[in-house]
């Protein structure tokens, strides 16, 4: 499955979106910037359970945790 390689394109790109979104002053970009990492674990952890790179698999498990508790914290900030 060549084609599932090309997988690693677009969760790199959410990533860096997402980064760029949770650097934001404005509360809904931060939340949306979360939303878009947990949505580049996913990727990244399809791609890692298709590749058997297990430790990528785990990262992303402990990654989606810590953007989990950014989405709750961001929802209690003011701003």
């Amino acid at each position: 499955m060549e084609w599932f390689n090309l997988l690693q394109w677009p969760a790199m790109a959410t990533n860096v979106i997402a980064a760029w979104l949770i650097a934001s002053t404005q509360k809904i970009r931060r939340q949306f910037g979360f939303w878009c990492f947990l949505a580049g674990n996913l990727l990244w952890g399809f791609w890692g359970w298709h590749e058997q790179a297990w430790a990528i698999v785990v990262l992303q498990i402990f990654l989606a945790g810590l953007n989990i508790r950014g989405v709750n914290k961001n929802e209690n900030k003011n701003n």
